[in-house]
């Protein structure tokens, strides 16, 4: 370690995302990729914004997207902020909205840069356990907090909250934020943003890479009180005034603006990810309900490990998480195009 590195830096244990290898012919199902390009509408806007004008600094404010994004949900712009992917926006929440005296609670298995940004902004967190169905059980966070924090559906379990139970620990929490981060709740969970005009302490945060095809991009919203919101603004501008370059906010309003597209690909994937759940039970897999666009699986006979070892060697990529402990032999596993899915089957049927 550098003797040039502050004490924070020695301190911090990085996010580890999946990886992203350069290989050839790869069925590469970790990452919970969308399996289908964008609308067709986002390509013509990203050509139309190569122009002479990418001399000229974006709009700070992103004012043109957070009014589309605002439309879509039938919300007001201030109750809107934007930012460089929703792990951008994750961190300007974590350092505006909860970081307090009281610790922050969020599950033991959930999104691992959680952990990540507390330790990156010294915020105190208690970690509260899924119950033996790997579910948020409400009744754990009633007590005092400084902030709750958990993903609908949960990653990467994919087990999906009903609305009437976040909207129950609404009502018993109301003297610090709420954030449900909904990456993933596009494939059939559903959506806490209806109840942002009756809940002050409520943020909902939601990402382009997922539903709408654009990892690529980095587009990330959150959804809130405007008092909320504003907070998230002033940490922005602290930070870097221009986080949406102007491809990301074109590309991003033609994708909110294709419904008909957006509709068709989700469902495209709900309906692969349910017959790819029969499959794999077929095979005698455990399979957690899934709400996203990927199932995490286990093999009561094969270490999880070893599954997924063995499926590399056939070029096919899943996610293993060696921790905690109770997750250690399951597989996530992104729902792919049909020829990918079929690829995953026969390489498991080779395995098992």
């Amino acid at each position: 370690m550098s003797v040039y590195w502050s004490e924070l830096v020695h301190r911090l244990t990085p996010y580890v995302p999946g990886e992203q290898p350069k290989l050839q012919n790869l069925v590469k199902l970790n990452t919970n990729e969308n399996p289908f390009g964008p609308s067709p509408k986002v390509l013509a806007a990203l050509q139309a914004e190569a122009s002479e004008s990418l001399r000229l600094y974006p709009d700070p404010d992103s004012s043109r997207l957070k009014s589309a994004i605002a439309e879509y949900y039938g919300l007001q712009a201030n109750q809107v902020f934007v930012g460089n992917g929703s792990d951008e926006v994750l961190a300007h929440v974590f350092q505006a909205l909860l970081k307090h005296d009281q610790p922050l609670l969020f599950p033991d298995i959930s999104y691992s840069f959680y952990p990540v940004y507390c330790g990156l902004y010294g915020i105190e967190f208690e970690t509260v356990p899924l119950n033996a169905q790997f579910e948020i059980a409400i009744d754990d966070y009633l007590r005092p907090n400084g902030g709750i924090i958990f993903p609908n559906p949960n990653a990467p379990t994919g087990v999906p909250m009903p609305l009437s139970d976040v909207e129950r620990l609404l009502k018993a929490n109301t003297h610090s934020v709420v954030v449900v981060d909904e990456a993933y709740v596009d494939f059939g969970t559903q959506s806490a943003v209806s109840l942002v005009n009756q809940y002050p302490n409520l943020l909902v945060t939601h990402t382009y890479s997922k539903s709408r095809s654009l990892a690529g991009l980095r587009v990330g919203y959150a959804l809130g009180n405007a008092t909320l919101i504003q907070a998230l603004i002033r940490i922005k501008d602290s930070f870097n005034s221009y986080p949406l370059d102007r491809f990301a906010e074109a590309g991003a309003i033609a994708a909110i603006q294709d419904e008909a597209y957006f509709e068709q690909t989700r469902q495209q994937v709900i309906v692969a990810r349910e017959a790819l759940v029969a499959d794999l039970q077929s095979l005698g897999f455990e399979v957690l309900p899934s709400g996203a666009n990927f199932i995490f699986a286990k093999h009561p006979k094969h270490a999880g490990e070893q599954l997924a070892a063995g499926l590399r060697d056939q070029a096919v990529i899943v996610r293993h998480f060696k921790k905690p402990a109770r997750i250690l032999d399951f597989l996530r596993i992104t729902i792919g195009n049909p020829s990918q899915n079929q690829a995953l089957m026969q390489a498991l049927r080779t395995l098992l």
